[in-house]
């Protein structure tokens, strides 16, 4: 019986130009294979988004495994800096070239393969869902989001659902993340009076206002981390006042922050504090401060248990290594996907992800789809 070849799949996916919001015939292909396989799937396209939804097995089944993946990719960047042409696919040394190689589209072809060959060679009692976006390394609005609204309105469920995204640092099998840090950015403008630098006590200067501020925020412990969580960070990622002046004092400087956060906070409960720390400077320096503040994510976490033991298992029994559970790095689709059902992510090592010259290791392709093939069949045993 044929086996479906993942690192072939991931071949076929990275010659798809999928840079976000494009398709690029991404999930067309996929949307074959997995109706030719007896998948019933539905396009679920929202705000110039492409999203595909796959289903084998009974809607509404109690005993419901899901994955949840993206095919868009990041640009490519300068592509002269490329040793091989970035949507070539290009094989060597053992090594699958090509944007979305690591992230995620090898990630992709291993649940998808795995999950074609598992209900043909052993249909279970149960279904399997297939939820995968063309919209993860964009806004996320219209993405998973819109997959998720769409079964919630169609009487669609996950029991348990593996977003593949990479979650390995080093080796293969070593991390499973069971939560993530939340992450809030806020944008702050602070306007004084414009003057000349010679006459200072006839301007307002926003500056040392915006200075004062960004060094108590800066300065300030958020915590010192949780049981399952490292500490909470706060890092000033722009300042600038457009001034380029040196006899002029200007009205307005503008920066902003990005805060991750665990499980101690909320974006509501961070948004309280910074505001506070802007109203009290803006007081003390006589000045306006205006804030924005956007909340990407909230911090979640699927609590070791039952799913995280099932996938633990199951990567144990096929790399030998027992992997880790962590909630480190950033932001991922499950934090959409946790308001549905419990999730857990793993899937290859992501060192070369978003890279020039991205790429992945072929041997792990196919290692990856015998963890989730095996994740399957423990499932449903």
């Amino acid at each position: 019986m044929t086996l479906t070849d993942p690192a072939r799949l991931t071949a076929d996916l990275i010659r798809c130009p999928s840079v976000t919001p494009e398709e690029g015939g991404a999930l067309v292909l996929l949307e074959q294979v997995l109706s030719s396989a007896g998948f019933d799937c539905t396009r679920v396209d929202r705000g110039g988004v492409a999203n595909l939804f796959a289903r084998w097995g009974a809607k509404g089944h109690p005993r419901t495994f899901g994955f949840n993946g993206h095919t868009d990719v990041v640009p490519v960047g300068d592509e002269a800096a490329w040793s091989v042409p970035p949507f070539g696919a290009v094989e060597r040394d053992g090594m699958l070239y090509g944007r979305g190689a690591t992230d995620m589209k090898s990630g992709v072809a291993a649940f998808v393969a795995a999950a074609v060959d598992f209900v043909r060679d052993t249909p279970p009692d149960g279904a399997v869902i297939l939820a995968i976006t063309g919209d993860e390394e964009g806004e996320a609005t219209d993405g998973t989001v819109a997959l998720l609204d769409w079964m919630e309105a169609n009487g669609e469920r996950m029991a348990a659902c593996l977003v593949g995204e990479p979650t390995c640092p080093d080796r293969m099998g070593e991390m499973i993340k069971i939560g993530r840090r939340g992450s809030l950015t806020a944008w702050f403008t602070v306007t004084g009076v414009q003057g000349h630098s010679a006459y200072p006590h006839r301007a307002k200067n926003p500056l040392p206002a915006m200075a004062r501020l960004m060094d108590r925020l800066a300065s300030h412990e958020l915590d010192r981390g949780t049981e399952h969580f490292d500490p909470s960070t706060l890092a000033i990622v722009t300042i600038d006042t457009g001034n380029p002046a040196t006899n002029v004092i200007p009205a307005q400087a503008r920066a902003a922050v990005n805060i991750r956060f665990n499980d101690l906070h909320s974006g509501a409960s961070l948004t309280e504090w910074l505001q506070a720390e802007a109203d009290a400077v803006a007081e003390a320096f006589e000045v306006a401060i205006e804030m924005k503040v956007k909340v990407s994510g909230e911090s979640f976490l699927t609590p070791p248990g039952p799913l995280s033991d099932l996938v633990s298992a199951a990567v144990e029994a096929e790399t030998g290594i027992r992997p880790v559970l962590s909630t480190s790095g950033g932001t991922s689709d499950a934090r959409f996907v946790k308001d549905h059902c419990p999730v857990v992510e793993f899937g290859l090592v992501g060192r070369t992800m978003h890279q020039v010259d991205e790429r992945v290791e072929i041997a792990q392709i196919h290692q990856l789809k015998a963890i989730y093939s095996r994740l399957l069949s423990d499932y449903f045993a």
